[in-house]
């Protein structure tokens, strides 16, 4: 069901334009996707305040964070705002493939995603050797829980993000009898584990990626061999090798510049970096406000980032 949520009037009315600018968009709502990671949530409604701050209509949607993009390509979702290279840069080119998504443009921030630990478990040499990942042959018992069945554990994100990627990786490294990966329910899921493990001073393997609000805490990404092309299993390699740095895209339906375009001309210009980024998602995460007051309040203190995109 397609949820509709008007930021304040008070973002509607942080921007202008002309009145023909505005005349131009399609009446038709611009449909922005939500998924299960803070910083994309919050960064649809900064997006979508933006939209409406050129009289714009914004409807957001929940969607599965790989199959948006073939919803996107048959129209039932306009934009997709946060297109990470190493997660859903296969979806994303395959959609384009079939026709009817195009490429908006990418934003500064370099993406990394990847399993790592807090930077305590460095500072306190709970695991000597890291963040190589060679040190974790000898230290799977300081990352061992309750559910990993006397194994060191990997704490993955939900399964739909990477599929059967980690644990695949932990055969070909040759670490399967040593350690599990589980699969956490949601980013929510991954923070209140780093929480718990933080206040009980003990190891945890997590997934994680930046830009994030865990840049500022401070979070070490294990260094596993390098990534290159074809060394993953989908790719005719073996699987093992670390992740890529990759670019972060935005995409939209080619029908998008036509019906709206004052949204798209906007929409191509957006460009956020790693911190404009960590920043939304401190909002929610570390400071506890809803995603939309998160963007509100991004969007009333960073004027002087977003509102040249409109100009």
């Amino acid at each position: 069901m397609k949820i509709r949520n008007t930021l304040s009037a008070a973002v509607i009315g942080l921007a202008s334009i002309g009145s023909q600018a505005m005349a131009a968009d399609s009446a038709e709502p611009i449909v922005i996707p939500t998924h299960n990671w803070s910083s994309q949530v919050v960064m649809a409604y900064v997006i979508g305040g933006i939209f409406e701050s050129l009289g714009d209509t914004v409807e957001y949607v929940p969607a599965d964070s790989q199959a948006v993009y073939e919803a996107i390509r048959i129209g039932d979702v306009t934009i997709s705002h946060e297109v990470w290279q190493s997660t859903f840069g296969a979806s994303f080119y395959n959609a384009m493939a079939k026709g009817g998504i195009i490429d908006a443009g990418t934003h500064s921030a370099a993406t990394l995603e990847e399993m790592g630990v807090p930077q305590y478990v460095i500072d306190d040499n709970l695991c000597p050797g890291l963040p190589n990942w060679e040190a974790l042959k000898n230290c799977p018992e300081v990352f061992a829980t309750a559910d990993s069945e006397g194994k060191g554990r990997w704490l993955e994100g939900p399964q739909s993000w990477h599929g059967d990627l980690m644990p695949t990786r932990l055969a070909a490294l040759g670490l399967s009898d040593q350690y599990v990966v589980k699969f956490a329910g949601g980013a929510d899921a991954i923070w209140a584990e780093l929480a718990s493990a933080k206040k009980e001073g003990r190891g945890i393997i997590t997934f994680n990626w930046t830009p994030n609000f865990t840049d500022a805490e401070g979070f070490a990404f294990i260094e596993f061999p390098p990534y290159t092309d074809g060394c993953r299993v989908a790719d005719g390699g073996d699987g093992a090798c670390g992740s890529p740095k990759g670019w972060l895209k935005k995409a939209a339906n080619y029908k998008f510049p036509k019906t709206h375009p004052a949204a798209y001309s906007a929409f191509s210009k957006i460009d956020f970096s790693s911190t404009d980024i960590g920043q939304m998602a401190a909002l929610v995460d570390i400071d506890g406000m809803s995603h939309q007051d998160a963007a509100t309040k991004w969007l009333a203190d960073h004027e002087d980032v977003w509102k040249p995109f409109v100009e």
